[in-house]
């Protein structure tokens, strides 16, 4: 199992639970968390969701070596943005790549100054195309042009500067609770109805460009300056067009 769950108060905790791999987004995690968030869906016990991690990497993005189909992730990512509950990360280490479109899709995201941040796709010869149909609704254009382009490491007050976090908290476990006491006001229909509000312009990018962009994906995974780049990355050594 790769996913952990707890219910506490109206609340359902599910945990990314694979530190050997970093949290990988491997095929079987993806489909574990789908599972799981749809068990969520349809609980009336469940008023809002917590997205965390054990060990210092909240998610290090796909799994190179077993990676969900893009219609898979692109699934994932919709099914967050669509439930009707809301969805708290709360973020205690490293988020790369797919990782980063995996928190983009929630409502509110915690992160603590322990917490850094890359969209390192660049590096390797393909680019974030699936994760922007959450991470670019979020995120200033500015920065987002930046940190897609560069690869450089961020820290958690320039996501929340740039849209990505919601706030920052020296302690995730103290900061957390009262966004959760503040949801179990919520009515069942009134939090879902809000979310909808809220989420509806990030569900636009799916309407209009997911197709588009899994497609692209596929093209450059496929590509040889990609099975370069991963292979350099697997390998711990740079790459042939580094200078």
């Amino acid at each position: 199992m790769t996913i952990t769950t707890a219910h506490d108060r109206g609340i359902t905790t599910l945990t990314l639970d694979a530190p050997d791999t970093r949290n990988a987004l491997s095929a079987g995690l993806v489909a574990e968390l789908t599972d799981a968030l749809s068990g969520c869906a349809g609980d009336p016990a469940v008023r809002a969701v917590v997205l965390t991690h054990t060990g210092s990497t909240f998610s290090a993005g796909a799994d190179l070596k077993a990676p969900p189909s893009p219609y898979a992730f692109v699934a994932l990512l919709r099914q967050v943005l669509e439930l009707p509950k809301p969805v708290v990360a709360k973020v205690d280490g490293h988020v790369r790549a797919g990782g980063i479109g995996l928190v983009a899709a929630c409502d509110i995201v915690v992160a603590s100054p322990a917490s850094d941040f890359a969209l390192t796709e660049a590096r390797l010869g393909v680019a974030p195309a699936i994760i922007s149909l959450t991470v670019l609704p979020r995120m200033d254009p500015r920065a987002a042009a930046r940190y897609y382009l560069t690869g450089e490491r961020f820290d958690a007050a320039e996501a929340a500067r740039t849209g990505l976090v919601t706030l920052t908290a020296d302690d995730p476990d103290k900061a957390v609770p009262p966004l959760l006491d503040a949801l179990r006001k919520g009515s069942p229909q009134g939090l879902a109805e809000s979310k909808r509000l809220v989420a509806a312009r990030v569900l636009e990018t799916f309407e209009r460009d997911a197709e588009e962009l899994v497609r692209r994906s596929a093209t450059l995974f496929a590509s040889a300056e990609a099975r370069e780049g991963m292979t350099a990355f697997l390998e711990r050594r740079d790459p042939v067009w580094a200078i």
